[in-house]
């Protein structure tokens, strides 16, 4: 009686930083929030699939989203995004499409060249493996585009390893959210992992376009 009259603890409750953030987004925007998270996450990483998907699946384990369509619409926004880099790589041609890409934010032209030598060593299992990979499992999908890989071949390996990945990560924070405690006290630990590795990545990319003014002059 009392359960009923107070009302359920809400699944994310408990959850600060970028991870409670992050896990209220989802939880507000639904089965299909994630799938744009993904699609958003492919093309320009905001927040890391390591850390949108497992909270997917420790919601759908509370019972606030449905596990079969959160996987559907996160390998579906992954395929959509690898799919828009692909006709970009195919369009412009590699070389055009990184000089455009590399001007974002927290994207360094190497990490482009690293997922096209991938491409040229491994040719299409690579864009299976590749879906795999943090670093490369977005950008593979230029060189592919721009080396006229048929899109069915492309989608078949983008759709497997896509499906691969987020269901690992889904199936991880599915398995965890009987775990509720261990969520809520370990939330902190994953903040400050997720802000180290922002910080990390920003250094690294400073670093980066630094020596390469510097060799330029």
């Amino acid at each position: 009686m009392w359960t009923i009259m107070t009302g359920a603890a809400s699944p994310t409750e408990g959850l600060t930083g970028i991870v409670g953030f992050a896990a209220r987004a989802i939880d507000a925007l639904g089965e299909w929030g994630v799938g744009a998270f993904t699609l958003a996450e492919t093309v320009l990483p905001p927040i890391p699939s390591e850390v949108i998907l497992p909270l997917a699946g420790y919601l759908a384990k509370q019972g606030s989203l449905n596990l079969l369509l959160v996987f559907g619409t996160s390998t579906l926004g992954a395929y959509l995004g690898a799919l828009l880099l692909y006709w970009l790589g195919a369009k412009l041609g590699l070389d055009r499409s990184i000089q455009w890409l590399s001007k974002l934010p927290l994207v360094d032209r190497e990490d482009f060249e690293h997922a096209a030598g991938w491409f040229r060593r491994h040719g299409r299992s690579s864009i299976f493996f590749g879906r795999l990979l943090p670093g490369v499992r977005s950008l593979i999908s230029l060189p592919a585009g721009a080396a006229a890989m048929p899109v069915g071949t492309f989608s078949l390996f983008t759709l497997a390893g896509s499906g691969l990945w987020n269901g690992a990560l889904i199936g991880l924070g599915y398995l965890l959210g009987t775990q509720y405690r261990l969520i809520e006290e370990y939330s902190h630990y994953l903040n400050y992992a997720v802000y180290a590795a922002l910080a990390v990545a920003v250094v690294l990319l400073i670093v980066r376009r630094t020596k390469r003014a510097k060799t330029r002059r």
